[in-house]
């Protein structure tokens, strides 16, 4: 395996599915003697991974149901008894 200019090198499949790496987890870097340890990032609150996913979600939604639908729904109302007459 080699590094690329930017420093980067790929993971093996094995080791990131024995770790849980998956992408946008954040990792971090151990000096241990003449090598270096890799491991999950230890942090603090929400995970960076659900970060980014929230990040990414925000503002996607799109349910072509107005607010008032919506609502009924969560209330478990049915919609054919909202009709106005």
């Amino acid at each position: 395996m080699q590094i690329t200019s930017k420093g980067q090198v790929t993971i093996p499949q094995e080791i990131r599915t024995r770790l849980g790496l998956l992408p946008h987890t954040e990792v971090e870097f151990e000096m241990a003697g003449d090598h270096a340890r890799i491991r999950r990032a230890k942090t603090a609150g929400a995970s960076a991974r659900g970060r980014h996913a929230l990040t990414a979600l925000r503002g996607a939604a799109d349910a072509g149901m107005s607010t008032e639908q919506i609502m009924a729904l969560t209330r478990g109302e049915n919609s054919s008894r909202r009709r106005k007459k």
